[in-house]
């Protein structure tokens, strides 16, 4: 079975003195990407020196619409503070689909034909940009231009994953050039 990697979320400050973290949570799924005893693989962000490269959940909580967790590698402040920034991955199953049907995972997307609502080809998902406000479509086009689309219902209405198509609503400056640039 062939398995692919998803990121959940980031470790933001810590809560308290006895190593609870904070999590950016970046999964529609958190109680099962974060449930006790999961086991999550850590990619330390650039200029950091941790030496965290999996964490093991011990304890689960919300507070206040905020995800804490308890980690077996973080026994107090100290220590998580260290681990701040820490992007987590979880390991799914490849043909694994989201619980809500208007969800994808990355590797849904990419290599997707994306055409814009009069047929017209744009070019494919490249990747993504998982972004505070909204996750974005990272879009090449045929002349090999590269663009970002906020991934909103608004300007993605379609996302045809059986037909491999989705549908942007362009205005000029989002996919196509503006007319000066051209």
């Amino acid at each position: 079975m062939d398995m692919i990697e998803l990121v959940v979320g980031r470790i933001g400050k810590p809560h308290g003195i006895r190593g609870e973290v904070t999590i950016d949570v970046r999964t529609d799924e958190p109680d099962t990407r974060f449930a006790v005893g999961t086991t999550l693989r850590a990619e330390t962000p650039r200029g950091s020196a941790s030496p965290i490269t999996s964490v093991t959940v011990k304890s689960l909580r919300w507070h206040q619409e905020r995800l804490l967790l308890g980690l077996e590698e973080v026994s107090d402040r100290n220590g998580a503070e260290a681990a701040r920034g820490l992007v987590l991955h979880a390991t799914i199953p490849a043909e694994a689909t989201p619980d809500d049907p208007d969800e994808f995972y990355d590797h849904q997307l990419v290599g997707v034909a994306v055409f814009n609502e009069g047929g017209v080809h744009l070019g494919e998902v490249t990747h993504l940009v998982h972004g505070g406000a909204q996750d974005l479509l990272g879009i090449r086009t045929p002349d090999r231009r590269d663009t970002l689309v906020p991934f909103v219902r608004q300007l993605v209405p379609t996302v045809d994953l059986a037909g491999n198509r989705i549908v942007v609503a362009d205005r000029p400056g989002l996919v196509s050039p503006l007319e000066d640039d051209l």
